[in-house]
């Protein structure tokens, strides 16, 4: 039965990996695709004009 015990905490992790992977690729494209594309250009948006306003720097110079 030691096996049984030593077997059980991998064969469980492995269930939980794989529906965390389906999970992720169901939540990929569809409706949803649209709102997060558009969250991560207003992501990206606000991180290059926060950079642009910045003063540029001197790397060793």
């Amino acid at each position: 039965m030691d096996y049984v015990s030593a077997l059980v905490p991998p064969v469980v992790m492995a269930g939980f990996f794989i529906a965390l992977v389906r999970t992720i690729v169901k939540s990929q494209g569809g409706s949803n695709k649209a709102k997060e594309d558009a969250a991560v250009d207003a992501a990206l948006a606000r991180a290059e004009a926060a950079q642009q306003g910045r003063t540029p720097d001197t790397h060793g110079a």
